[in-house]
């Protein structure tokens, strides 16, 4: 396992807490209950497929990614939405660059670093 994917998987299992945790930081509204369980839900999802991953699963990779993109799409609606806290958008931002940033750690194949070294 090169170092860029273990990087990619140690982010993607980090946003992933993150989304356990989310339940337990909303006010209701900031994302709605049902969006905070929804994400708490992809969350330990994503976690099995990282751990998964990480023992050399290779067939958890797509999943996982399916999973953390579709993460960070249903942070989306903060940006449109009205009265939506400053701190939030910050943080829906924040979710969708560092899942397209996992996602392509994963996915830069290893022999691409391999000169860097």
């Amino acid at each position: 396992m090169s170092r860029t994917f273990r990087a990619g998987l140690i982010l993607l299992g980090l946003l992933s807490v993150g989304d356990l945790a989310g339940p337990l930081l909303t006010d209701g509204e900031h994302p709605p209950m049902s969006v905070a369980l929804i994400g708490s839900a992809l969350g330990l999802v994503s976690l099995v497929l990282v751990v998964l991953a990480w023992r050399g699963a290779r067939r958890a990779v797509v999943p996982l990614i399916v999973l953390r993109l579709l993460s960070g799409l249903s942070a989306v609606p903060a940006f449109f939405a009205g009265g939506v806290p400053a701190a939030a958008v910050v943080a829906a931002a924040l979710t969708v660059v560092l899942a397209v940033v996992g996602t392509t750690l994963l996915l830069v194949p290893a022999r691409e670093f391999a000169g860097a070294r």
